[in-house]
């Protein structure tokens, strides 16, 4: 159901921006929705999300856990493993220009980092551990 309401919510979000690629604010906007259902699911604290902000993964569960219920809800991962088709198509169809190839490279780079891993949590976590490495500007709720 959740899942459900964000998909509904990001694809009027960007109906109404008439297809165009939106911009990171916009990009915010329409994810606050996942970040609200993760941040509450997780019980993640603001300190963790304020110094992932900051660009310092911290090793908390809750983060990790944050982590993951993110990718999943948009749709990136799915049981630890990345769904590279449908992070390359978004990136494609929504990504602001100036974060696109940067992106696409980092998903090149960091596509297998979750494999081996039965945790999901910790999958997505060396995922988007990898990410920020590969990609400082990527863009994270």
């Amino acid at each position: 159901m959740k899942r459900t309401l964000f998909i509904v919510t990001f694809i009027i979000t960007v109906h109404n921006l008439n297809c165009a690629k939106i911009t990171i604010e916009q990009m915010q906007q329409a994810t606050e929705p996942v970040r609200l259902v993760c941040v509450q699911k997780s019980k993640v604290s603001q300190e963790a999300l304020q110094t992932m902000r900051d660009g310092k993964l911290g090793e908390e569960k809750e983060l990790k856990c944050y982590i993951s219920c993110v990718l999943e809800m948009m749709n990136m991962v799915k049981k630890g493993k990345m769904n590279v088709d449908s992070v390359l198509k978004n990136i494609d169809t929504m990504m602001p220009d100036e974060l696109r190839e940067d992106t696409k490279r980092a998903v090149n780079v960091c596509k297998d980092n979750g494999g081996g891993t039965k945790d999901y949590c910790e999958a997505a976590y060396k995922i988007l551990k990898c990410f920020f490495k590969e990609n400082p500007n990527f863009f994270f709720p």
